[in-house]
């Protein structure tokens, strides 16, 4: 069986590491025991179905592959199925990393995979001597530590919907469309995994377990709504890009319309004057001024007075 860490709680803020015989029966002779498993592990599954404490229904719960966002009870036991943003490096932040917890009063076990942010942030505290004191502290630290990344990944976002706002309205940047994309894809992408995640932590505080006490129920009541605005945010972020982006359309198609406009002038402007060369310009007998010295230089002054007219036409009707 692949541990990540086993430590004991001793009630103080602080930890010890457990010892082979704490790890091997899963309990601590003193305070919580918290072990941080690697469900992908072949051997966490038998060492699950051999501990008397966790039923087989709720092993297999614990390893199924991609389990959906949820918490109940078992008794007097809580498992927990919860969903945290990537921070590592290189990867996207809406590839959701599950976090697998099973809470009892005096143990919790923690199933992973990849890396958590929140689990390593919660056993940094622990060996600093100011981490949770027991099973419920460890349950709510956990959570809060996850929706802290949670809640930054959503501000940024933000940042960007106001940053990509301002382009829009001082640069017409065709950048920017490609950026608001992006914005609106991980916010629904983002958005997807959350919204369980909120019926999950909304059950979680009500569940009826005798160790869970009133002011960690608070601390979960006051998540549930943590991520309730987590979601509201991502709702704004998706709305308002989307906003941007039509108004970056438009902005883009009003000026392509400008430009065509004004290219339609400038051809009104010069279609008489093309027509009268092209007149002029036919090889036939009997064209005017062919033996006269002064016809060309009267040409184009009258090209030229036919193309201030064309001008002044338009000024006149405010096409231009």
């Amino acid at each position: 069986m692949k541990l990540h860490h086993a430590l004991v709680l001793d009630g103080k803020g602080g930890c010890r590491e457990a010892t082979q015989a704490e790890m091997d029966s899963g309990q601590a002779s003193k305070g919580t025991l918290w072990l941080d498993m690697d469900h992908e592990d072949p051997g966490c599954r038998a060492w699950l179905l051999a501990d008397p404490g966790v039923d087989e229904v709720s092993t297999e719960a614990l390893l199924v592959d991609s389990p959906r966002p949820r918490s109940f009870s078992v008794g007097e036991q809580l498992l927990v199925m919860l969903r945290a943003v990537n921070l590592s490096p290189g990867e996207d932040e809406e590839d959701m990393v599950t976090l697998r917890l099973w809470v009892e009063k005096k143990r919790v076990i923690s199933f992973r995979h990849r890396r958590v942010g929140a689990i390593e942030q919660v056993r940094a505290e622990l060996l600093y001597g100011q981490g949770p004191l027991n099973s419920s502290e460890l349950l709510y630290d956990l959570i809060d530590h996850l929706l802290d990344r949670i809640g930054q990944v959503v501000e940024d976002l933000e940042d960007q919907v106001d940053a990509l706002e301002e382009m829009v309205l001082t640069a017409e940047n065709r950048e920017v469309r490609t950026k608001l994309s992006e914005v609106r894809r991980k916010s629904i992408s983002l958005r997807r995994y959350l919204a369980p995640q909120r019926e999950s932590l909304g059950r979680l505080h009500a569940e009826r377990v005798p160790w869970l006490n009133d002011l960690t129920r608070a601390r979960l009541r006051d998540a549930a709504d943590r991520i309730t605005r987590y979601l509201e945010g991502l709702d704004a972020a998706r709305e308002r890009a989307a906003v941007t982006y039509e108004e970056l359309s438009n902005r883009l198609a009003e000026h392509m319309n400008n430009t065509m406009y004004r290219l339609s002038v400038v051809a009104a402007i010069f279609l008489p004057l093309g027509l009268l060369t092209g007149l002029l310009g036919i090889n036939v007998g009997g064209m005017p001024g062919v033996e006269s010295p002064y016809a060309f230089a009267a040409v184009s002054v009258l090209l030229v007075l036919l193309g201030v007219l064309g001008w002044f036409f338009f000024r006149r009707n405010r096409l231009i």
